[in-house]
C-alpha cells in the first residue's frame, strides 16, 4: 500500500480499532483516528507515529450523530487529504435477555453498530470516489453470521452490517472500490473484558472461568487477538484483494464453519 493513502478508522482508541491503526501505520499511511475520547486516541496517535505512520486525532466523534460524522469527515480531509480506506470499528455489545432488552438499549446498539456504519460510510464515499482506489472494511462479528443468547440487539445489528456490506458491494462493483466485512469471534478487547465482568457478576463465577467459557466457543480453544483481525484487514485493503468484495470473512478458529 502506498504511503500516500489516507485511512479513516472509527473506534480507533482501543481494541481492534487500535490494532488496525497500528497495522496501517506499519505501511506508512496517514490515519484519521476517530472516536469519542481524546486521551486514548492521543495515545494511539503516539503509537502510530512511533511505528512510522502519521496520525490525526478526531475526538468527540459520534458515529451515530449525522452532524458529528459530517464535520469529522470534513476535518479529516482537511488534515489528511482525500480518503482511500475506511475501516468501521466503532461498536458496543451490551448483554441482556431478550425480554429485558428495552427500546433504549436496542436503539443505542443499533445506532452505534449499524446506523453508525451507514452514516460514516455515506460521508466518506464521495471522497473515496475521487480516488483511483477505495476500500471499505466493516468490522462485523460472528454474531452477524449466527446467533448468540442474551445479545439479541448486537446480533441483529451485526447481521445488518453484513447486509449493508453486501448491498453496497454490488452498487460499487463497477468501480475500484470494494466493500467487505470481517467477522471476529470472541476477541481480546475491552468489549470482552466487559462481557467477562458481566458474566462473573451475574453467575458468581470467577473472571478466569468466564473468560475460559467464552474461549471454548472457538474450536482452537482461545480468544482471537486484535492483531489477527488487523491482518485480515491488511489483506482486504491490498491491491491483491481487488476481486474480493461483498464478503463476510470469519476470524474465529472455525467456530462458524459450515459443514
Amino acid at each position: 500500500m502506498s504511503a500516500a493513502l489516507h485511512a479513516f478508522v472509527t473506534g480507533a482508541g482501543s481494541g481492534i480499532g487500535r490494532a488496525v491503526a497500528l497495522m496501517l501505520a506499519s505501511t506508512g499511511a496517514r490515519i484519521s483516528l476517530a472516536g469519542r475520547r481524546s486521551a486514548p486516541l492521543t495515545s494511539v496517535r503516539d503509537e502510530v507515529q512511533a511505528a512510522g505512520g502519521e496520525g490525526f486525532v478526531l475526538d468527540d466523534f459520534d458515529v451515530g450523530d449525522p452532524d458529528s460524522v459530517r464535520n469529522g469527515v470534513a476535518r479529516s480531509i482537511e488534515q489528511g487529504g482525500e480518503i482511500s480506506i475506511l475501516v468501521n470499528c466503532a461498536g458496543q455489545a451490551p448483554s441482556a435477555p431478550f425480554e429485558k432488552t428495552d427500546l433504549a438499549l436496542w436503539s443505542r446498539v443499533m445506532t452505534t453498530n449499524l446506523t453508525g456504519t451507514f452514516l460514516v460510510t455515506q460521508a466518506v464515499l464521495p471522497s473515496m470516489r475521487r480516488q483511483p482506489f477505495g476500500r471499505v472494511v466493516n468490522i462485523a462479528s460472528t454474531a452477524g453470521l449466527t446467533g448468540y443468547s442474551y445479545v439479541s440487539a448486537y446480533c441483529a445489528s451485526k447481521h445488518g452490517v453484513i447486509g449493508l456490506t453486501r448491498a453496497l458491494a454490488l452498487e460499487l462493483a463497477k468501480t475500484a472500490i470494494t466493500v467487505n466485512a470481517v467477522c471476529p469471534g470472541f476477541t481480546e478487547t475491552p468489549l470482552i473484558d466487559a462481557a467477562v465482568a458481566t458474566i462473573a457478576r451475574k453467575t458468581g463465577r470467577s473472571a478466569d472461568d468466564a473468560r475460559a467459557e467464552l474461549a471454548q466457543a472457538n474450536p482452537q480453544g482461545r480468544m482471537v487477538q486484535p492483531t489477527e483481525v488487523a491482518e485480515a484487514v491488511r489483506w482486504l485493503i491490498s491491491p491483491g484483494a481487488a476481486a474480493v468484495t461483498g464478503q463476510a470473512i470469519a476470524i474465529d478458529g472455525g467456530e462458524t464453519m459450515k459443514g
